[in-house]
């Protein structure tokens, strides 16, 4: 078994069993080379269960949640199709280990993005359309500590993802500075902006372009891509209703609750 193979099993069963584990290697940095070649493994893995991919999403697109980690890039993950939660659904927080919630802008491409010789400017073209998201991130790690290398591998911390109607990008207009609400249970958690995510959430386009190209993603027609967060993640409380609305795009929500409660309401995120 190679290293990013062990890894890869490490992380898959914490997730699984919503056991915490020890960082990758230590003290001793493994590199992004080796960390997305446990990534790739990992959602291998989950793809063998049955499961299929979804789409992208971006890590430390906002430059405070960077520096705060040190780092100068932003990071690639994968969604698949078991993270995906109905708009209004429900996610059980025992299935996890110490989940947040963020709100973001998701895109739909509607076009393949595969062809290297496109420039990355032409990568808004692709986009089919364009809606508010929610992203429950939830790191594998024990105590919530982590290098840049153990996230990347961890697949960005994904977990799970509601998205909210979806708009023509020619109805929204520009998406460079929209107020961003993040509420639950009617009350106000977080307030930002959409310029949070990387000054405008389009950029994330081109960044998920050069990134795909480099670490062997593939961005294809039906896809969905998760821009960033455009508030800090909270914690995810164990019974809730979150909402994030983003000012002329629109809302979406999850709740939480009992595995009776969920199971009964809506779908969550397989685990």
């Amino acid at each position: 078994m190679t290293a990013a193979s062990a890894f890869a099993a490490a992380l898959d069963r914490a997730q699984r069993t919503a056991s915490p584990t020890t960082q990758l290697a230590g003290d001793t940095a493994i590199g992004l080379d080796a960390a997305y070649a446990t990534q790739h493994a990992l959602i291998a893995r989950r793809i063998a269960r049955g499961e299929r991919v979804a789409g992208l999403k971006l890590g430390f697109t906002s430059r405070a949640k960077a520096q705060q980690m040190g780092v100068d890039d932003v990071i690639i993950g994968t969604v698949t199709d078991a993270m995906r939660l109905e708009d209004g659904g429900g996610f059980d927080v025992s299935t996890a280990i110490h989940p947040r919630i963020e709100p973001e802008v998701a895109f739909l491409l509607g076009d393949d993005l595969d062809d290297p010789a496109l420039p990355a400017a032409d990568a808004l073209g692709a986009v089919a359309a364009v809606a508010p998201a929610l992203e429950i991130i939830d790191s594998r790690y024990r105590d919530f500590t982590f290098s840049l290398d153990d996230v990347v591998a961890d697949n960005a911390s994904a977990a799970a993802f509601a998205i909210g109607p979806w708009r023509s990008p020619a109805d929204v207009g520009p998406l460079d500075n929209r107020a961003v609400r993040l509420e639950i249970d009617g009350r106000l958690s977080q307030a930002g902006s959409t310029a949070a995510i990387l000054g405008d959430p389009v950029r994330a386009l081109d960044a998920a372009l050069r990134l795909a190209r480099t670490h062997g993603f593939a961005l294809r027609a039906g896809m969905v891509l998760l821009a960033g967060a455009a508030t800090v993640a909270v914690p995810l409380p164990a019974r809730a209703v979150v909402t994030a609305h983003i000012a002329g795009l629109g809302e979406v929500s999850v709740r939480t609750g009992s595995p009776t409660a969920v199971a009964a309401g809506g779908e969550r995120g397989a685990r």
